[in-house]
């Protein structure tokens, strides 16, 4: 039996869907794969955003805490609580002031006051960020919809390592403490420092 030839019209045709479809393949793996690598960019973008956002807030309060220390009428603990976005002299384009509604928008910072029921102080609060992806900010991990909230406190010479201020131990400075956001309250409890 012989082989007949196929026509040439049609194997120009198939060769050519074949290199179409090759080339789709290639096109799809390689937008895959690109979409992949920005996506990661994109998170160690905000990671690195918002880490930079704390060591600066964390420079500021060590600034702030030594101005106190050399006021003779100021107190460390009177300062506790602030917020500490006000120290520096800066616009910050992710920073939306006091908190709105219970959590900042996606990738934005706010503070939240709180006014203490027997003393009505004001001016105590926590700083909340509200991350747009899971990022790592300061070994604290967050996730999209989950925020991370903070409370400037005092740091005190902690003489005994037990992690707890007794009286005998003074005041040494301002921190920025990460603490638990949970519903419409804030604790200190199981936050990572």
């Amino acid at each position: 039996m012989a082989r007949q030839p196929l026509s040439d019209a049609s194997s120009m045709k198939s060769e050519r869907w074949l290199r179409n479809l090759v080339a789709l393949a290639i096109l799809f793996f390689l937008w895959w794969f690109l979409l992949g690598v920005l996506e990661r960019e994109v998170r160690r973008a905000e990671e690195q955003a918002a880490n930079m956002v704390i060591s600066q807030l964390r420079s500021a309060l060590v600034i702030k805490g030594a101005e106190v220390m050399l006021d003779r009428h100021g107190s460390l603990e009177e300062q506790e609580g602030i917020n500490p976005f006000e120290l520096i002299d800066h616009q910050w384009g992710s920073y939306a002031g006091q908190c709105k509604g219970r959590v900042p928008e996606p990738g934005a910072w706010c503070f939240r006051n709180r006014t203490q029921k027997e003393t009505v102080k004001q001016g105590s609060g926590w700083l909340i960020y509200n991350p747009r992806q899971p990022i790592t900010i300061q070994k604290r991990q967050a996730n999209t919809g989950e925020p991370l909230a903070w409370r400037v406190t005092t740091e005190f010479a902690d003489r005994n390592q037990n992690g707890e201020r007794e009286q005998d131990e003074r005041s040494t400075g301002l921190r920025l403490m990460p603490v638990s956001l949970q519903e419409d309250s804030v604790g200190t409890q199981s936050a990572a420092r």
